[in-house]
């Protein structure tokens, strides 16, 4: 163990529960963190942040502020409590915190936010849950349990070489996800261009003729997504053995990468293979946009299984590149959305409604392959991008410990970073 002394967290720090607030209260002006913000994320992303009416706020004291750190206290899912984000700078409009978060705030110079923020999300507020007898039943945590925790406390200049080292991790996170973001965005861009607002290769010598359903270019047809696409096809799945398992938690709302798959046993649920589309059917998932597209089943026999809760799409005529980016576009959704069903909290999207969503076709199949051989590289790097992030995130997380427990001298450790 390192020779740090040690402190209790809540000598160097104040805690303050969140903002208890109610559907009525949406509006804009007060920006608010709540849990499905956290995820994999080192730092508070203010870009997609839900916003309320600012009278939702009752006290300016329930402000976030660069510095700050943000706990999950309380959650449906167990593996959240207890996941940390620093807010890493000033919010640029009002933003506060739900009820159930936690924000801690420093109030002593000898303690790094940085430091501090890859301390306490190296799983030691986990352990100290279950120690306390929570073991898997994790249900909640608090402010006398945080304002407990033994913490250790090097000197400041240890602290802000340590919290640099590992930040550096995180800069090239943050760049390579800036990168897929404006990947993704040149796809689904091109996608609208050329089968939207028919603004394809050519197309300035093809005339537009107007059709009970909206203008279309000459040779071209209205079809369904079917026409192109093979919705929840039979994908064969051997049920003995471990293969990789995707559940929705691991399918993103923005981006078509797809958190790092487990291996199970079985077969049970839908069935995919490498280039499929995954759509969640299922309320607030599809509304919240998870969609994912399979990558790196290539090397553990091809083929997977997950939710039964995901609506497999596979390109027949059309590539993955197009079905994907089909997938996120805006009028798809919403139609998805407009077919389901079922009782209050538990609506799904039927797959058929979804299959009979009306599109524009070209003439040929030929425009389908052009957009294929544009679009689908960005893709692809999308996938090496998310990849590269699952590698340095892994290295990041392996680090602290090992620096925490001495095992690691902060030269050593720059040493790897720059390996890295």
């Amino acid at each position: 163990m390192s020779e740090w002394p040690e402190v209790e967290l809540g000598e160097l720090a104040s805690f303050r529960n969140g903002l208890n607030y109610s559907a009525a209260d949406r509006g804009c002006g007060l920006a608010v963190v709540g849990v499905s913000d956290f995820q994999d994320r080192s730092f508070v992303d203010f870009a997609s942040l839900e916003q309320l009416a600012p009278s939702a706020l009752g006290t300016p004291e329930a402000l976030i502020r660069r510095n700050d750190i943000l706990f999950v206290r309380s959650n449906g899912n167990r593996e959240l409590i207890g996941r940390s984000l620093l807010v890493l700078s000033e919010p640029a409009i009002p933003t506060s915190h739900s009820g159930f978060t936690i924000r801690l705030r420093f109030e002593d110079d000898r303690a790094d936010p940085r430091f501090f923020a890859y301390f306490l999300r190296s799983g030691v507020v986990r352990r100290v849950l279950a120690s306390q007898g929570g073991g898997t039943n994790i249900n909640n945590l608090n402010q006398g349990i945080l304002s407990r925790l033994p913490v250790p406390l090097p000197s400041i200049e240890t602290q802000r070489r340590i919290a640099g080292i590992l930040g550096a991790y995180d800069d090239l996170i943050e760049v390579n996800r800036r990168r897929v973001a404006v990947l993704e965005d040149m796809a689904r861009g091109l996608f609208e261009e050329w089968f939207v607002r028919f603004g394809f290769p050519g197309h300035e010598s093809v005339p537009l003729h107007n059709t009970p359903d909206g203008p279309l270019p000459e040779g071209w047809r209205w079809g369904t997504a079917a026409d192109v696409i093979a919705f929840d096809p039979r994908t064969k799945v051997p049920k003995d053995g471990a293969k990789p398992f995707i559940s929705m938690g691991q399918l993103d709302t923005a981006t078509s990468l797809i958190g790092e798959h487990e291996m199970r046993e079985g077969n049970s649920g839908a069935k995919f293979r490498d280039g499929d589309t995954l759509f969640a059917r299922i309320t607030p998932c599809l509304e919240n946009g998870k969609t994912g597209l399979v990558r790196g089943l290539a090397e553990q026999g091809g083929v997977g299984f997950g939710s039964t809760e995901f609506i497999v799409m596979r390109g027949d005529r059309v590539g993955p590149a197009f079905t994907y980016c089909l997938s996120r576009q805006p009028d798809f959704r919403l139609a998805a959305q407009q077919s389901m069903s079922g009782a209050s909290g538990r609506q799904r999207a039927k797959t058929d409604s979804v299959a009979s969503f009306q599109l524009a076709l070209p003439a040929n199949d030929a425009l389908f392959a052009a957009f294929e051989k544009v679009a689908w590289p960005m893709l692809e790097m999308v996938g090496h991008l998310g990849a590269a992030n699952q590698r340095l995130a892994a290295s990041r997380d392996l680090l602290l410990p090992r620096l925490m427990s001495g095992q690691l001298s902060v030269a050593e450790a720059q040493k790897e970073l720059e390996i890295a």
